[in-house]
């Protein structure tokens, strides 16, 4: 049985509506990572659909979060609003309605393209709409049992003077101290950094719950059934445990089903590196959707236990993941598979969320995809190109849509994290013929006369280059290189047997004609 229908399985046994949530805090760019928590929690929500039961999944933004410090890749000018709520932070392109909405709003377009089922709650408004009063009313009145529960949760020493509520400076905008002896419901009072003095009402989104106090009001707001979350979260004396305690102890409340992750690694080239909002990225998660066909994307992420490390890699890896993506799909639909293979096939079904295709869509290797793309200049001729070496007869809308998909991901790529090896295009002209050797044309002589009768299929073409450099002085290496190097001016390139039976059979003849005098 797959880890999310585990999971599902225990939801269903024991919440009656159940509710899974996720959350982000978009205080700076937000990498490929970040993907892991809402695909997770969409695969346990449609896990839970399919036996029946209807849950509901949020994704929570808390855009209540300070910002912490001018990140590197703010305007210098941004030092002026470290400590303020995110929420009330411009927005550094002009574009955006603030500051978390220019961070979170191309992830959400992601998550939406990758057809996750969730309702996206910002935690600003749910303050504002006075959602987290009560909670925020039990952490100040409760302070001391808070304090005594962090230190036996943490092992940390009592803080005495530690506030669970912060109010927001009405003069300055930052999150200031309470006076925490003068609470009296619904009103804190402050004094801030800045050197004012006031008043807030805690009903009215003018403060916020530190995070241990925070993070199980939510809990309690909305009856959470589940929650996965970074396992920087899960260790012990963490925000969990605390958690644990502070939602039945100090709201009455019961802690979500944990569904704890491990981090997603960025691998390319030599070794990997881990991932921070804080510090920017390479691959942010519009870019991962972008570059990813989706159902690979949720795919890559649902074959492995939450509990293990994703080494997320954005070069070649792309194919090696769409490949094996693939191979599940025929499995899944031929149903042959060994015991081994069948986590991966389940897998490939619940990166569906439940709309598992009717029949095997048409599949074209991804690699293959990689050099169509680079050979034509829109979808009309990558699909005329395509037709001469796969069948679409019964090809539904889907499967072009697929395809087309695909080809859009690749382009994405290619343009801007595809390895320079993979990368050509296709000369126009032949190369000096100064620059090939005798040797070079007498085998593209012998070429010539073998295609000239071949029905042009990848297979045959491949058959008559490996028995023609087998009879060369070049050898097979210095053959294949020769070839690669009429056609696209490097030494290596895609595979030769689908790459000339994509293109077409008198182009072909012809450059070898030219290259050969």
């Amino acid at each position: 049985m797959h880890w999310a229908e585990v999971i599902a399985e225990n939801i269903a046994d024991n919440c009656d509506n159940p509710v899974i949530a996720t959350g982000i805090s978009p205080t700076g760019i937000i990498h490929v990572g970040s993907l892991r928590e809402p695909i997770t929690g969409e695969a346990v929500r449609s896990a839970v659909e399919s036996k029946g039961k209807k849950a509901r999944l949020i994704y929570l933004i808390d855009s209540f979060d300070p910002l912490r410090e001018c990140y590197p890749f703010l305007p210098e000018e941004y030092e002026k609003y470290v400590g303020m709520p995110i929420s009330r932070i411009p927005c550094p392109c002009g574009k955006h309605r603030n500051y978390a909405h220019h961070f979170v709003q191309p992830f959400l377009d992601a998550v939406k393209s990758l057809e996750i089922n969730c309702e996206v709650i910002w935690t600003h408004e749910l303050y504002s709409e006075g959602k987290f009063t009560k909670c925020i009313d039990d952490a100040m009145t409760k302070r001391d049992d808070v304090i005594r529960i962090l230190h036996e949760v943490t092992g940390k020493e009592e803080n005495r003077n530690y506030a669970p509520f912060k109010p927001v400076c009405e003069k300055c905008g930052r999150f200031a101290d309470p006076v925490l002896d003068s609470y009296e419901f619904p009103t804190v009072e402050y004094y801030c950094k800045c050197g004012f003095h006031g008043f807030c009402d805690i009903r009215t989104g003018e403060g916020k719950l530190t995070w241990r106090l925070e993070w199980p009001a939510k809990w309690t707001i909305f009856g959470t059934s589940a929650e996965p979350f970074g396992k920087d979260h899960a260790a012990a004396g963490g925000s969990y445990d605390s958690g644990k305690r502070i939602v039945s102890e100090i709201y009455g409340g019961n802690a979500p089903i944990p569904i704890p992750y491990e981090f997603v690694q960025l691998k390319n080239g030599g070794g990997v590196v881990q991932m921070h909002k804080s510090k920017g990225c390479p691959v942010t998660g519009l870019d991962a959707i972008q570059m990813t066909p989706p159902e690979v994307l949720n795919y890559m992420f649902l074959r492995v236990l939450p509990s293990r490390t994703i080494d997320y890699d954005y070069g070649m890896g792309i194919l090696d993941m769409a490949d094996e993506y693939d191979r599940m799909e025929a499995k899944y639909f031929s149903g042959v598979f060994k015991e081994s293979e069948e986590n991966s096939v389940k897998a490939y079904e619940i990166a569906q969320h439940n709309h598992v295709p009717a029949s095997m869509p048409v599949q074209v290797p991804y690699r293959h995809l990689v050099s169509i793309v680079q050979m034509t200049s829109n979808f009309k001729e990558a699909l005329d190109v395509l037709s001469r070496n796969t069948s679409f007869q019964g090809a539904t809308d889907d499967d072009i849509k697929r395809i087309w998909r695909r080809c859009d991901c690749v382009k994405y790529w290619l343009n801007g994290f595809a390895p320079d090896a993979v990368k050509f295009t296709v000369l126009q002209t032949v190369p000096n013929s100064g620059e090939i050797t005798m040797n070079e044309k007498v085998f593209f002589q012998a070429l010539i006369e073998r295609m000239n009768d071949c029905s042009w299929t990848a297979e045959e073409i491949n058959d008559i280059i490996s028995e023609k450099s087998k009879a060369t002085p070049l050898g097979s290496k210095g053959a294949y290189a020769a070839l690669y190097r009429i056609f696209i001016g490097k030494d290596r390139g895609p595979r030769l047997g689908f790459f000339l039976s994509s293109l077409d059979k008198k182009f072909v003849i012809n450059r070898l004609v030219q290259a050969s005098v």
